[in-house]
């Protein structure tokens, strides 16, 4: 019976590293694949910001009332800021003014908007909340908003919102609702009354039901 030559026999230890060449070489194949497929989804941290949009499609910016990062109430260009009413703007930057002598900046997440802006931020909350009745408790619509009105801040920063919360009435300014503690209003009377009651959320005030 003639032998089978070295050359051809494949021993056990051969056929395992032969497999396990094979499952490398693949492995790197499906990882080269995928590395150049772009992402179906980008993470949460990484996505690229979605730029505010009117109800026809078209770009929202700082004259519908967005307010670029680190803006302050003493700002004099941000139509936010410089549309808010009067009297609360000069409220606000006598606020901002004694605060800072405790190292503490007035910043503006959001003040007057456009009826277009506040209508979007509307849609968004419908979406993130799932429904009307629940998305009304944090925007309100572009004709009962106080913020179309001019009349409202929403404040940026916890330490602003906590020196307002012990000093605001003192220039009358007011949170107004429990559940924004970023969001003042002017309220006059509060300098020498206090502050008035707060509502829960925007539903409880008898503007928002217009």
């Amino acid at each position: 019976m003639p032998r089978t030559p070295p050359s051809a026999r494949t021993t056990p230890r051969r056929v395992r590293w032969l497999l396990v060449l094979g499952l490398v070489a693949v492995t790197a194949a499906i990882t080269v694949a995928l590395g150049y497929q772009a992402p179906k989804h980008w993470p949460a941290a990484a996505a690229p910001p979605n730029p505010p949009r009117g109800e026809r499609g078209a770009l929202l910016g700082e004259a519908d009332g967005v307010v670029p990062d680190r803006v302050t109430v003493l700002d004099d260009t941000v139509p936010a800021v410089t549309n808010l009413d009067p009297g609360l703007l000069r409220a606000l930057r006598r606020a901002a003014t004694d605060a800072a002598d405790e190292g503490i900046e007035f910043y503006v997440n959001s003040g007057w908007r456009s009826p277009e802006y506040q209508d979007h931020l509307l849609r968004e909350a419908v979406a993130e909340y799932g429904s009307e009745d629940e998305a009304a408790r944090w925007v309100a619509t572009a004709a009962t908003s106080p913020h179309v009105a001019g009349d409202a801040v929403d404040l940026g920063d916890s330490d602003a919102t906590a020196w307002l919360s012990a000093h605001g009435a003192e220039y009358g300014l007011c949170q107004i609702y429990r559940n924004e503690p970023w969001h003042y209003e002017l309220r006059t009377d509060a300098i020498e009354g206090g502050c008035p009651r707060m509502y829960a959320d925007p539903t409880e005030d008898p503007r928002t039901q217009q």
